[in-house]
């Protein structure tokens, strides 16, 4: 591999990190569909709501049927998968983007776009809805908080380094 240019190295970083972040989610969309049940299991329980401390004030909140649990399960790995085709979209974008040397827009898009799908699924849905609303934090059994936020912070740092622009890109973009 050549010798990366000072201005290459923001966008290096970019496409590592969006190539990581795309590898992670093909390969948990790929074990939700080929392992259906597992993770299937995990969301019904926590919108069942039954290993939580079952406080009257809030089991209203529990979804006890299957048909929506499942539901929201197939909506998840779908969600997961598209997130993973835009990303794998995006790496592509990225390599292709930074043999050519400058230019970075498109594979910004593609990248802040798959970045924020997964932002929200972890944070959103998982800390926020999962977390809170369901009270997954409560249980011992069924607790996906610390993996969540180990993906929220993955994801998050690099739509940071996604959205960093190298002076010269600035420059460039009459924006210096």
């Amino acid at each position: 591999m050549p010798a990366t240019r000072p201005s290459q190295a923001l966008p290096l970083a970019a496409t590592v990190l969006t190539g990581t972040v795309a590898l992670y989610m093909a390969l948990v969309a790929f074990g939700n569909i080929t392992d259906f049940g597992t993770n299937q299991a995990f969301v019904q329980h926590v919108l069942a709501m039954d290993t939580t401390f079952k406080d009257p004030d809030l089991m209203w909140r529990a979804i006890e049927s299957r048909t929506l649990q499942n539901t929201a399960y197939v909506l998840i790995v779908i969600w997961e998968t598209v997130a993973a085709l835009v990303l794998v979209a995006a790496t592509a974008r990225w390599a292709r983007e930074l043999r050519r040397g400058a230019g970075y827009t498109g594979a910004r898009r593609w990248s802040t776009i798959g970045l924020l799908m997964v932002l929200l699924l972890f944070g959103a849905g998982f800390i926020a809805v999962g977390g809170e609303w369901f009270a997954m934090w409560q249980s011992q059994s069924w607790n996906g908080l610390e993996a969540a936020t180990r993906n929220f912070v993955v994801a998050g740092v690099a739509l940071v380094i996604v959205q960093l622009r190298a002076a010269d890109e600035r420059q460039a973009s009459g924006r210096g």
